[in-house]
């Protein structure tokens, strides 16, 4: 039987309702962590909207900023973040510790000890009496947390020289900012020191590199970006879409052309005078893959470290818990 003219019109209005529907789909929420301005790329991603070319449309992008990884682990756990900017030492924790087994590393954020570029440094004050590692026996060390990455390295070198915690050397929690008032005021002995506390004229007026993160393990994968597979499945598209707009901020901003206008915006994001921004994205800086992939050889050798350390039981396989298919389509639209 064939239908009738009300059926067919009646047809003709469900699809167009549906069509409409359809194209009316709410954009993706992408929450992203950061901590430090400018440092992390979430802080700073939303400075260039005019290059997001899919920004309010496939997606929607909200940077959330945290004190530290751990509770970044919590959020992930309870499905309030979608991306974290998890550190070496804190991904093999949230996998093994807090059962994010589904965890998956996505994209580079930056990389320690690469030839040519920054490398954390430990250091003491110039006139003291520490000249070589084994001189901290007896001493009293600075770290952020226990299984922090300034703490693993610090642990892993001093080990090295035969050194142990609380057997040889005295370790306190301190945060970052506070770490060159306690070494000028010889609280500590020995602090670790990243950017942009390491550009202080201050701190390098009264102290000196005892060593560098490089020699601890070579080049170290510091930070990197990390979902649940159940997001990367749920919100694919989006998160392509998110990559690609992602790729040509962060270009931008790692080109030298732009030098002034990277400045101007770290200061004001920062709050601080611009010009104390002329080491940001240049060889004096963490190094940036201009195609945000991790380095993930230097990942494994990282995280083995907080094995060795006992912050886990067991190794994790970085291959099995990295999905890199999404910025790699994501930087296939931009050649």
């Amino acid at each position: 039987m064939c239908p009738s003219k009300l059926q067919l019109i009646g047809l003709c209005v469900a699809l167009s309702l549906h069509a409409g529907s359809a194209g009316a789909a709410e954009p993706a929420r992408i929450r992203v962590s950061w901590i430090a301005p400018v440092t992390n790329w979430a802080s700073i991603l939303l400075e260039k909207k005019e290059l997001a070319r899919h920004l309010g449309k496939s997606y929607v992008l909200e940077p959330v900023r945290y004190v530290g990884t751990p509770q970044m682990i919590t959020a992930l756990a309870n499905g309030e973040l979608e991306i974290a900017n998890l550190a070496f030492s804190t991904l093999p924790i949230a996998i093994e510790n807090a059962g994010l087994d589904d965890l998956r590393v996505i994209a580079d954020e930056l990389q320690d000890g690469v030839p040519g570029y920054y490398s954390q440094e430990y250091m003491v004050l110039s006139d003291g009496a520490i000249r070589r590692i084994e001189d901290v026996k007896g001493k009293v060390i600075a770290t952020v947390a226990a299984g922090a990455a300034v703490d693993v390295a610090m642990r892993t070198m001093l080990r090295r020289h035969g050194l142990e915690d609380k057997r040889d050397y005295t370790m306190v929690e301190a945060p970052l900012p506070t770490m060159r008032a306690m070494l000028a005021e010889r609280k500590v002995d020995l602090i670790p020191v990243v950017l942009p506390f390491a550009v202080d004229p201050d701190l390098r007026r009264i102290a000196r590199p005892l060593f560098y993160n490089r020699d601890v393990v070579g080049v170290t994968q510091l930070l990197s970006w990390s979902a649940r597979h159940s997001t990367l499945d749920r919100n694919r598209p989006a998160l392509v879409d998110f990559m690609e707009d992602t790729l040509r901020i962060t270009r931008w901003f790692l080109d030298p052309a732009n030098r002034q206008d990277v400045m101007a915006i770290a200061g004001r994001v920062s709050r601080q005078p611009p010009e104390r921004f002329d080491w940001v994205f240049t060889e004096r800086d963490y190094y940036h893959d201009p195609d945000l992939l991790p380095n993930l050889d230097a990942l494994q050798s990282n995280v083995a470290m907080m094995r060795d350390l006992g912050f886990v039981k067991t190794g994790i396989d970085v291959q099995k818990h990295s999905d890199l298919s999404i910025i790699k389509e994501a930087a296939g639209r931009l050649r």
